[in-house]
C-alpha cells in the first residue's frame, strides 16, 4: 500500500505504537499519534513531525484519516474503530502494517506460555546459517523499527501475542508455531473461543507450501491441525510420534522426511522443566524445516541459556537459591514453574487481575510450596483460593520489597525463593520486565 502523504492515525504510545509511528513517517504518511495518557516528554515526536493527541479516545477525529494503526494494547471494540469501519477506513495492527513492507521470509510463533524462549532460541539458531536474523515482536523488539534494514535473503522471527493477531489481515509466516493454549486475557477477550481464535490468526493465511508446527499434547491445538492449510508437524513431550520431533526417555528424537534422529539429551539443556523441553522441540523444529542442519542446531541447543525473566537463576544466598520468573503472568506459566523447581518452594506470587482463576496454580503448592507471599490486585483472589484446598501457609504484603524480605526471612538452607507471579504486572509495575529487574536488583543487594 502507498503511504505517502497518506494521513494516519496510530493509537497507543507504547513500544509498537511509537516504533510504528516513526516507520509511516519514513515511509512518507502524514502521522498523528494518540494515546488515552498524557505524555510528558514529546520532544521527539514533534521533531519528526508527528501529531499528537492525548488524554483522551479519537472518536471525534477519527474520520478524518486514510488509515488507522492500533497498538497491541488498544482493544479492536472500543467505539472509534467503529466509527472507522462505519466510514471505510481501513484499521489493522502494527505487525500487519510491517508485514506489508516486508522482503524476506516471516516465521511466526504464537501460544500462552514459552513464546519468548522458544523465539529466542529460535533466532539464536536461524543465526549460524542465516547472514541477517532479526527477533521481533512480542519478545520486545517492535517489528516496525527493523522492518525496512531486512532484505530478501533475511530472516524475520516473531513472537506473536493474541493482541497482535487479533487484527492481521494478510500476514503470513511460512512456518508458524502455536506452542500451547490455555486460558488468558479473558479481560480483553471475553471469551476462551476469541483468544482461541486470535492464536488461530497465525495460520490463516497460509497455503500448503507453509508449515504449522503444533503440540501433539495440547488438545486446542491438536484442533489447528484440521484448520489449517499449511502442513502440520507436531511435537509431543509425552508420545512417540511418526512424523515430527519427540521427547523419549532423556532425548529429544525427531522422525521427517526419512530420518530419524536423536537431536540432543535433555541432560545437555541449560533449561529446566517439561515445558522448556517442548519449547526447544518447537524451535528445533521450526530451525529444521527452514533448512537449518541439525549440527547447527545442536550447537545452538547446548549452549543456550534461558531468557531474561523466565525461570531466570538469580544467586544463591545462604544456601537458599533465588529464581525470577516475573514473566510468569499466567497461572500455566507459573504452574510450569513451580514444576520445574526441586527445592521447597517460597513463592511470590499475585498482580493485576486478567480475569481468570487459580486453582491450577494452587493445586501444584502441595507438598512443593513451603510458603506463599502475597501482593498486588489479586492477594485476597488467591488466599481464597488457597482456603479452598486448604492451604494455609501464605501472608500477605503490602510491597514488593516487603515480599522479598519476607521470603528471605522464611527460607532456609536448602530452599529456594521464586517469583512467578501467575499475574501481570500492571497493577505494581510498567512491565514483567521491571518487576523482575527490581526482584533481581534487591535480591543482588543482599549481604
Amino acid at each position: 500500500m502507498e503511504l505517502k502523504g497518506k494521513k494516519v492515525l496510530v493509537c497507543g504510545m507504547a513500544k509498537s505504537g511509537i516504533s510504528a509511528a516513526k516507520l509511516l513517517v519514513k515511509l512518507g504518511a502524514l502521522v498523528t499519534l494518540q494515546d488515552i495518557k498524557i505524555k510528558e516528554d514529546v520532544k521527539e515526536f514533534e521533531e519528526l513531525g508527528i501529531e499528537l493527541y492525548m488524554g483522551k479516545n479519537p472518536d471525534d477525529i477519527v474520520k478524518n484519516f486514510d488509515l488507522v494503526v492500533l497498538s497491541p494494547g488498544v482493544p479492536f471494540d472500543l467505539p472509534f474503530v467503529g466509527i472507522a469501519k462505519e466510514n471505510n477506513i481501513k484499521v489493522i495492527g502494527d505487525v500487519e502494517l510491517c508485514f506489508w513492507f516486508t522482503k524476506c521470509m516471516v516465521y511466526g510463533i504464537t501460544g500462552t506460555n514459552g513464546k519468548t524462549t522458544t523465539t529466542a532460541l529460535t533466532g539464536e539458531i536461524f543465526k549460524t546459517q542465516f547472514k541477517n536474523v532479526k527477533v521481533l515482536g512480542n519478545i520486545g523488539n517492535p517489528y516496525g523499527d527493523e522492518v525496512l534494514n531486512l532484505e530478501k535473503d533475511d530472516a524475520a522471527v516473531i513472537e506473536l501475542s493474541s493482541f497482535q493477531l487479533e487484527t492481521i489481515e494478510t500476514f503470513k509466516p511460512h512456518i508458524s508455531a502455536c506452542l500451547n493454549i490455555t486460558p488468558d486475557h479473558l479481560n480483553r477477550h471475553k471469551t476462551l473461543e476469541k483468544y482461541v481464535e486470535a492464536k488461530e490468526n497465525i495460520f490463516k493465511n497460509q497455503t500448503k507450501d507453509d508449515f504449522c508446527v503444533l503440540n501433539y499434547e495440547d488438545e486446542f491445538c491438536r484442533k489447528m491441525a484440521h484448520k489449517t492449510k499449511a502442513k502440520s508437524i507436531f511435537f509431543s513431550s509425552k508420545n512417540k510420534l511418526e512424523e515430527g520431533i519427540y521427547l523419549e526417555d532423556d532425548s529429544i528424537i525427531i522422525s521427517y522426511n526419512g530420518i530419524n534422529e536423536k537431536v540432543v539429551s535433555i541432560s545437555e539443556l541449560n533449561l529446566l522443566g517439561v515445558h522448556n523441553y517442548e519449547n526447544v522441540m518447537a524451535a528445533t523444529l521450526i530451525s529444521y524445516l527452514a533448512g537449518i542442519s541439525l549440527d547447527n542446531i545442536r550447537k545452538t541447543l547446548r549452549s543456550f541459556k534461558a531468557v531474561s525473566h523466565r525461570i531466570e537463576f538469580v544467586r544463591t544466598f545462604d544456601g537458599v537459591d533465588y529464581y525470577n520468573d516475573s514473566k510468569g503472568t499466567n497461572t500455566d506459566a507459573s504452574v510450569k514453574a513451580v514444576y520445574a523447581m526441586v527445592k521447597p518452594i517460597i513463592l511470590i506470587g499475585g498482580g493485576y487481575d486478567k480475569g481468570v482463576e487459580f486453582d491450577d496454580y494452587v493445586k501444584t503448592f502441595e507438598g512443593r510450596v513451603k510458603h506463599l507471599v502475597l501482593i498486588g490486585d489479586t492477594k485476597d483472589k488467591i488466599a481464597k483460593c488457597c482456603d479452598k484446598y486448604n492451604f494455609s501457609n501464605y501472608s500477605f504484603a503490602n510491597s514488593f520489597e516487603e515480599a522479598i524480605s519476607k521470603c528471605r526471612n522464611i527460607a532456609k538452607e536448602g530452599d529456594c525463593v521464586l517469583l512467578s507471579p501467575s499475574c501481570a504486572s500492571w497493577d505494581m509495575f510498567d512491565s514483567y520486565e521491571q518487576r523482575g529487574d527490581i526482584f533481581k536488583e534487591i535480591v543482588n543487594s543482599f549481604n
